[in-house]
């Protein structure tokens, strides 16, 4: 999954969060309550749904905080997707 969520064995809930984050994390003014609404057919409540937006906007704040400033990753941490 940390290569490719679009190929990894995922439940059709976690696939359609994922969509949703990519769509967020990307094109963000092409949101729209469909959105939510398909993740609301898949079992997730209001509060699922305010938790999803605000892990997923506080990843992409925190990344653009880091490349604005220049943050080097750190060496000790092993990248995602390898050995």
């Amino acid at each position: 999954m940390a290569r490719d969520w679009r190929t990894a064995p995922l439940e059709p809930v976690d696939r359609a969060l994922c969509e949703f984050a990519a769509k967020l994390t990307n094109d963000q003014d092409g949101m729209t309550p469909e959105d939510l609404d398909r993740l609301r057919r898949h079992g997730l409540d209001d509060r699922a749904l305010h938790d999803a937006v605000q892990v997923i906007s506080y990843f992409n704040y925190i990344t653009r905080v880091a490349d604005g400033l220049g943050v080097e990753p750190e060496t000790f941490i092993r990248p995602w997707g390898r050995g």
